[in-house]
C-alpha cells in the first residue's frame, strides 16, 4: 500500500500535473463551487493613491481580539508597490449593485490614470484611502509577507474597521451576471492578459527555486 501512494503522488509532481487537461478540469471545478465576494484594496504611500479589486483575501484568525487577514497581491498593480513601500492596505466590501466601482477600480490601470480623481479624499485611521458608499472597511497593517511569484502574500493585522451599511455584497457570479456586457468583455480580456504575465511569473519563480 506504501508503494501504491508514493507512486499516486509521484505521478501528481507538478510537472505532470500541467499535462493533463483533466486534472486541470477538476481542480477548476471544485473552484466554482464557492463564490468569493469582490475586495476593493486601497493603500497610500506619500500623495501617491491607488487601488483595486481583488478576490485573493480571507479571514485568517478566529481568535476574537487577534483579527488578521491574508490578501495576496499581484506586483504588477501599481496598489502592490504603495503596500510595499507603506506596510499597510484598507479592505473594501462593495454593495451587489456596485458594478460603477469595479468598473473605476477593476478596469483601468493606476500606472496611467488617477483611480481617486473626483471622489471624496477621506481616509482610516491609518491612513488609506476610504472609498464612500462601501459596505464597510478593514485597517490593515502587514505583519508578515511571502513572494509566490506572481504575488506577494500579506498576512495583516486589523487594526481598525467598521460596517458602513448592510446588505448583500458583490461577489465574482454576482459581477458576471449582472455587470453590462461590454464591461464583462473587458473583464475577461484583462482576466487573461493577467493570466499571462501571472503564468510567467510562477514558473519563473518556480525555475529559481529548482521546482521544475
Amino acid at each position: 500500500m506504501r508503494h501504491c501512494a508514493s507512486a499516486g503522488r509521484h505521478d501528481m509532481s507538478p510537472e505532470a500535473h500541467a499535462r493533463n487537461p483533466a486534472a486541470i478540469n477538476a481542480v477548476n471545478e471544485v473552484f466554482h463551487l464557492y463564490d468569493p465576494p469582490l475586495w476593493l484594496v486601497t493603500a497610500r504611500d506619500g500623495a501617491r493613491r491607488g487601488g483595486f479589486i481583488a478576490t485573493a483575501a480571507t479571514r485568517a484568525s478566529i481568535v476574537h481580539e487577534i483579527p488578521r487577514m491574508l490578501v495576496a497581491v499581484a506586483k504588477h498593480h501599481h496598489t502592490w508597490r504603495l503596500i510595499e513601500a507603506s506596510g499597510s492596505f484598507a479592505l473594501h466590501l462593495l454593495a451587489a449593485d456596485d458594478i460603477a466601482g469595479v468598473r473605476r477600480f477593476g478596469l483601468a490601470s493606476g500606472h496611467q490614470v488617477d483611480k481617486f480623481a473626483d471622489l471624496p479624499s477621506r481616509e482610516t485611521p491609518a491612513g488609506s484611502p476610504l472609498i464612500e458608499g462601501t459596505m464597510s472597511w478593514l485597517d490593515c497593517r502587514v505583519e508578515s509577507r511571502m513572494d509566490i511569484g506572481d504575488r506577494t502574500t500579506y498576512l495583516a493585522e486589523v487594526t481598525a474597521g467598521a460596517v458602513l451599511r448592510r446588505g448583500p455584497i458583490l461577489t465574482v457570479a454576482g459581477l458576471l451576471r449582472d455587470a453590462p456586457e461590454a464591461d464583462r468583455a473587458e473583464l475577461k480580456r484583462l482576466y487573461a492578459q493577467d493570466q499571462e504575465t501571472d503564468r510567467a511569473a510562477i514558473l519563473a519563480w518556480r525555475r529559481s527555486r529548482g521546482d521544475t
